[in-house]
């Protein structure tokens, strides 16, 4: 299967109350994980379709894990996406794109890819939708369970061609969903593929901001403001 280096990173500056207003949900934990700099392997809050059809948060790991997978948990660093092109090709995916999540964020990060045989370094953006303050990437999920059949949930987050903004620096972008569209993306009579492919595609031209930020090593040991701080507006 391909896999896909795009959208590594994203941000979620929203508390557990934020999220209950944000997706209309009965409850929500009493907290959840405020985060700019989430990494895959993480645990973070999804919002999913319960038996009932309500919509509830769970807290999944970032970085899919099949059912059917037997070689063991690594696999989860290779699969924190999924590209729109090979999921319902690629065995890998199976059936699992019936199983499907909104990935709440309040941006994300993107590096240009490097050019062969240069030394200028890659350089960091911090992408968020103009009309949206948390917004949802669309996701699958799946429930995984280890050698002594305890379950572990997780999810990965889809890529798709980029719009003109994202264009500029990357050549993938993750499925941003319009608000409207999140309840039908969690519909669970939604099975067939052409139920779930209208779905997968960028957000429209100028609709994201993208801001340039630091991009050096020395920031991996912090995860506040500093990390969505703008060098240059683009």
């Amino acid at each position: 299967m391909r896999y896909d280096d795009g959208c590594g990173r994203y941000t979620l500056k929203a508390k557990a109350g934020d999220l209950q207003k944000r997706y209309k949900l009965a409850s929500v934990p009493e907290s959840t994980p405020v985060s700019y700099d989430v990494k895959p392997g993480q645990t973070l809050p999804v919002i999913d379709a319960s038996e009932n059809g309500n919509h509830q948060l769970e807290m999944m790991k970032w970085g899919l894990i099949p059912s059917w997978w037997r070689q063991g948990p690594k696999i989860a660093f290779k699969t924190f996406n999924a590209r729109d092109d090979t999921v319902f090709t690629s065995g890998m995916w199976r059936s699992i794109y019936k199983r499907r999540v909104l990935i709440p964020a309040t941006g994300y990060f993107e590096w240009t890819k490097p050019t062969i045989g240069s030394d200028v370094p890659k350089q960091k953006y911090f992408f968020r939708p103009k009309q949206y303050d948390i917004f949802s990437f669309a996701g699958f999920y799946d429930i995984w369970k280890d050698v002594e059949d305890r379950e572990l949930k997780t999810y990965t987050l889809i890529t798709t061609e980029p719009n003109k903004e994202a264009r500029a620096i990357h050549d993938r972008m993750p499925v941003i969903l319009h608000r409207e569209d999140e309840a039908s993306w969690l519909e669970p009579s939604r099975v067939k593929h052409e139920d779930i492919e209208p779905f997968l595609h960028p957000l429209e031209d100028n609709s994201l901001e993208v801001v340039e930020v630091r991009s050096d090593a020395a920031d991996w040991a912090y995860d506040d403001e500093r990390r969505v701080a703008p060098l240059n507006s683009r």
